[in-house]
């Protein structure tokens, strides 16, 4: 029987490079759609009001675990070949847009009526309001809790190993099935999680207190 060494060590590791992987595909998606959606949340379009809180409260409503299964095993269903890296990709895109659309969503809302009724005073456009305005302000409120977002984002990758996809959690799988030591392993899975996480959460505290210090001037 093997024993857990430095050899399962570096595999374990370098399964890391495909949970950054897929989280960078997973924020970037997401953020891109996540963006779409707190506009439309924000927006004076009824059908896009209706839209996006239909996707919000789906998305946000269901277990993340439950949205891989359905995507992995529902598109064969489908007649659509898919593999792990698009069904895990696909649904983390999804379930991250449905949250940063609604954190992004109160930032631009928390953003005094003011400036949109002075924006408004200037005859800007509503596109032009959001672009020149509104957003450049609402980015900065939204910096902290995106940061902070991002490291569930990662954490949130160790859920597709039930479907195969060979991240940090699936690789710690398989060296526990052939050496049999799972405190050694899963400490060593837990501790790269750490590692990974730890840094941006204290990054987003020392955004959230910058930004505390500089609104009490």
């Amino acid at each position: 029987m093997r024993t857990f060494g430095f050899p399962e060590f570096l595999f374990i590791l370098e399964a890391a490079q495909w949970t950054l992987a897929l989280s960078a595909i997973a924020f970037v998606g997401g953020a891109i759609l996540g963006l779409i959606v707190a506009l439309a949340r924000t927006s004076e379009n009824r059908a896009a009001l209706f839209a996006s809180g239909v996707f919000i409260q789906v998305f946000q409503g269901t277990p993340l675990l439950l949205q891989l299964f359905l995507i992995f095993f529902g598109a064969p269903v489908l007649g659509m070949d898919i593999n792990p890296w698009v069904a895990a990709g696909a649904a983390l895109i999804l379930n991250s847009a449905a949250f940063l659309g609604e954190i992004w969503r109160g930032c631009i809302q928390a953003i005094p009526r003011g400036q949109w009724e002075a924006a408004m005073a200037l005859n800007l456009s509503y596109t032009a309001r959001l672009r020149d305005v509104v957003l450049p302000q609402a980015f900065k409120i939204a910096l902290p809790p995106t940061v902070g977002y991002v490291v569930q984002i990662i954490k949130g990758t160790s859920l597709a190993a039930i479907i195969g996809f060979t991240e940090i959690t699936r690789a710690g799988q398989i060296i526990n099935n052939a050496t049999f030591q799972p405190l050694e392993v899963f400490s060593t899975v837990a501790a790269l999680y750490f590692v990974i996480c730890w840094p941006l959460s204290l990054l987003a505290a020392h955004m959230e207190r910058r930004r505390a210090r500089a609104l009490a001037r």
